[in-house]
C-alpha cells in the first residue's frame, strides 16, 4: 500500500488555507485568577491549536472545543484549494465553526518543517494574542513491518514524534505567559500492542506516550498540564476507514466520541498531569464518552505494554482483500 493512513485519527498531512481575517487581539494574561489554582480548566475564551483538523478526530475536537467558546487555530495540509485523497479540508472545519458561530482560523501547515510549525504557533498567536491549549492529533502511517521502505519509517517519526515536540517548544513560551496551559497527545491501541502491518506506527505512539510523561514533569511548575488521550475503541475516521478492508463498523464510534474525550482531559485540573490513559478506561471509570455507535464495542483492551508472542495468528486488517 503507497497511500499514508492513520489507524485511529486522520491521516495527517493535511493543511493551507484560512477563512478568517484578522480580529481583536487579547493580551497574553492569564484568564484564572488566583482562586482557581486548584479549579477545572474552562476552555471558554481559550485558545486552542489542533493539528491535523482537517478531518476525523481533529476536526471533531476543534469542533467540540469551538462549541465550548474557545477560539480554535486549525492546522493541516488538505484544503478547499488542495485537497487530498482523502475527504475533509481545514476550510470545511472553520466553516463548520463561523457558521455555528464560533471564531476559528485555517492554517496551512507541512509537519515535517520545523518553519511551518514555528510558524503555526507563530499565527496563532498573532491572529489572537495567546495560546492556551494545544492537541497534538495529527499522525501518519504506512503499512509495512521490519520490510517498510526507510524514507516512510523516518516520515512516521518526523510526523507522529518530531511535530508534537517541535509543536510543545514553540508553545510554550505563549502558554507560560497565560499563567496556564494544557497539551493533549494523542496515541493509539498500537503504542502498547503489535498491530500487524503498523509496526512504525506504533512505535512512534509509545515514543508519544513517554515523551507525555516527561513533559508532565518539567511542565509541573508552570501550570502546564501534559496528558495522553489513547484510542483503543474503533472510531470511524476518514483516515482509517480510507484504507481498511472489509470490516463490521456497528461497534465504531464517530470521531465526537474520542473528541469528548479529548476535551475532558483538557478540563481537568492542573493537577491531572502526565497521565496516558485509555479511551475504553475513560469511559467506564468517569462515565464520559457514551456509545454512539449501533452497539458498544465490548472487547477490553489491553491498559498495559503487552510482552512476549502475543496474537502472533492475528490477520492485517490494513491489508486490502482483492476477492469478493
Amino acid at each position: 500500500m503507497s497511500e499514508s493512513s492513520s489507524l485511529d485519527g486522520p491521516s495527517s498531512l493535511d493543511g493551507p488555507s484560512s477563512l478568517d481575517g484578522p480580529s481583536s487581539l487579547d493580551g497574553p494574561s492569564s484568564l484564572d485568577g488566583p482562586s482557581s489554582l486548584d479549579g477545572p480548566f474552562s476552555l471558554d475564551g481559550r485558545v486552542v491549536l489542533v493539528t491535523g483538523a482537517s478531518r476525523g478526530v481533529g476536526a471533531a475536537t476543534a469542533v467540540a472545543a469551538a462549541a465550548r467558546g474557545a477560539r480554535v487555530a486549525c492546522v493541516a495540509r488538505s484544503t478547499d484549494a488542495a485537497p487530498k485523497r482523502i475527504p475533509g479540508t481545514i476550510d470545511q472545519t472553520v466553516a463548520e465553526i463561523v457558521e455555528a458561530g464560533g471564531e476559528a482560523l485555517a492554517i496551512p501547515a507541512d509537519l515535517t518543517s520545523p518553519d511551518d510549525i514555528a510558524r503555526t504557533v507563530s499565527m496563532t498567536v498573532d491572529h489572537w494574542g495567546r495560546l492556551d491549549v494545544l492537541v497534538n492529533n495529527a499522525a501518519v502511517t504506512f503499512v509495512g513491518d521490519v520490510g517498510v521502505e526507510l524514507k516512510r519509517h523516518d516520515l512516521v517519526m518526523a510526523i507522529n514524534v518530531q511535530a508534537p515536540l517541535l509543536c510543545v517548544r514553540a508553545a510554550l513560551p505563549h502558554m507560560r505567559a497565560a499563567g496556564r496551559g494544557r497539551i493533549v497527545n494523542l496515541s493509539s491501541q498500537a503504542a502498547l500492542r503489535p498491530v500487524p502491518g503498523l509496526m512504525s506506527y506504533g512505535m512512534s505512539k509509545l515514543a508519544l506516550e513517554r515523551m507525555t510523561t516527561d513533559l508532565a514533569r518539567q511542565l509541573v511548575r508552570d501550570r502546564i498540564a501534559v496528558n495522553c488521550f489513547r484510542i483503543d475503541i474503533p472510531v470511524a475516521s476518514e483516515g482509517t476507514l480510507a484504507n481498511m478492508g472489509d470490516v463490521d463498523l456497528s461497534d465504531w464510534e464517530p470521531t465526537s466520541v474520542p473528541a469528548e474525550g479529548i476535551l475532558w482531559m483538557v478540563e481537568q485540573p492542573d493537577e491531572y498531569s502526565g497521565y496516558c490513559e485509555s479511551m475504553w478506561e475513560l469511559r467506564h471509570r468517569e462515565g464520559i464518552m457514551a456509545t454512539r455507535a449501533e452497539r458498544e464495542f465490548a472487547k477490553k483492551p489491553p491498559l498495559q505494554f503487552l510482552q512476549g508472542l502475543h496474537d502472533v495468528d492475528t490477520d492485517n486488517a490494513f491489508a486490502r482483500r482483492t476477492e469478493p
